[in-house]
């Protein structure tokens, strides 16, 4: 609640309505500060049809504030279709900085960060995240990511496996009462995590390598498997991704025999 500014809070009470990704988290913030603007639903399910609507509102000339649950609008939150809507009509948009737990986790990393890569979230699927993570941690950058508190633990894990040696800082509720940074290598920060909360909002960091590493040949293997699984011949696979990693064919033609001798 502290952290709205004094020219959000002129714009809340200006605005002929507010559009808002979660209506009852809205309410509350604008009836801490005696707000009595209307107040619509603007979330991911409905966005695409919202956005034509309130950009509809906005050429009427009618004023529109997006606000989102916790958050920017438009960094991995609702928000971006309007702005695109309201482009493609000619129409002025307005951006009122605010809490952000990208940027917030970036200054309280302590890390050297004057160029990374901010990937959103990862994707949902064990097999799809561990070969995004692979193929990002060879090209040696810093990586910043949201991760829901039900996955971040296997997240974590992928990273000891993949590059045991980064290091990593985890952020969890930043901005909010429960605020928390966890930093260290993978391993270290995912044993604190067994040991402690586990709820809210993390963003995950990855330190930058001294140069590209190749993830650990079991992994290589584990990633020809899901491709054979997938249907691929195992020497396309095998050449797959020895190219994805600039690695030896040989070497993961090997590593991909030993896991399959264990299985």
């Amino acid at each position: 609640m502290e952290d709205i500014t004094l020219r959000a809070l002129r714009v809340l009470r200006e605005a002929d309505l507010v559009a808002a990704e979660d209506t009852r988290r809205a309410r509350k913030l604008l009836s801490r500060y005696d707000i009595h603007t209307m107040v619509t639903s603007y979330h991911g399910n409905n966005e695409r049809e919202k956005a034509e609507s309130v950009a509809k509102e906005v050429a009427a000339g009618k004023k529109v504030a997006v606000v989102s649950d916790a958050g920017m609008p438009g960094v991995a939150d609702p928000g971006f279709r309007v702005v695109e809507e309201c482009a493609r009509r000619g129409l002025d948009v307005e951006v009122i900085p605010g809490p952000s737990s990208l940027t917030a986790a970036l200054a309280i990393s302590g890390m050297p960060l004057a160029s990374f890569r901010f990937l959103g979230f990862l994707p949902r699927k064990a097999g799809e995240r561990r070969s995004r993570l692979s193929s990002l941690l060879r090209e040696g950058d810093s990586l910043v990511f949201y991760e829901a508190p039900h996955r971040v633990l296997d997240t974590l894990g992928d990273l000891a496996e993949l590059a045991p040696e980064r290091e990593v800082v985890v952020a969890r509720e930043l901005t909010k009462v429960h605020e928390e940074v966890l930093r260290g290598r993978a391993q270290e920060v995912l044993a604190s995590l067994v040991k402690g909360a586990r709820r809210g909002e993390f963003v995950v960091i990855v330190g930058p390598s001294s140069e590209a590493e190749a993830p650990p040949l079991p992994h290589l293997a584990r990633e020809v498997a899901e491709l054979v699984e997938g249907g691929l011949a195992p020497r396309e696979a095998v050449r797959a991704v020895a190219k994805r990693h600039d690695v030896s064919q040989r070497e993961v033609y090997g590593a991909w025999l030993e896991v399959r001798e264990k299985d």
